[in-house]
């Protein structure tokens, strides 16, 4: 946000067109369902000393109003609470394609607790629980290192 240089971009694929041979003997695999579900971060250091990050979701609704749609997501250090996030999308016209831009704003964490997070990669994570409705439904995980750019020893 301060600066604003994009640091990283996720795009889910799109789907095959009919006619695509992805295969060249015929035999399709049904995909995964609960592929994209689950994402793996490598920044630099000093990814951990922004106080605040924006992030573009783009998503699509279905022939279905949406009410209430929601995500809480908390990012952990271990077993450590670093954060929890709360954004209300509130209502989704049917059949819409909706872009918004979440603002994280992150706390100020001790020298000591960032050079952990550093030293242990992937050792920090967040679960994102979306709603609709108030019920749940979609959870997705991500993992974090921080030691992108380190000669690693």
């Amino acid at each position: 946000m301060e600066t604003g240089t994009v640091l990283f971009e996720i795009a889910k694929p799109p789907p095959p067109l009919p006619g695509d041979d992805e295969d060249a003997d015929g035999d399709h695999e049904d995909s995964d369902p609960n592929a994209g579900r689950f994402v793996r971060y490598q920044f630099t250091p000093q990814f951990l000393r922004l106080k605040t990050v924006g992030a573009t979701v783009e998503f699509t609704i279905g022939n279905k109003p949406v009410n209430k749609f929601r995500m809480i997501e908390r990012h952990f250090f271990r077993d450590k609470l670093l954060k929890n996030f709360d954004f209300e999308f509130g209502f989704c016209i049917p059949n819409s394609k909706n872009t918004c831009e979440h603002i994280y704003e992150f706390p100020t964490l001790p020298a000591d607790l960032i050079q952990e997070m550093i030293d242990n990669p992937f050792e920090t994570r967040s679960d994102s629980f979306y709603f609709v409705d108030d019920k749940l439904i979609m959870h997705n995980k991500a993992d974090y290192a921080y030691n992108g750019g380190l000669q690693q020893q």
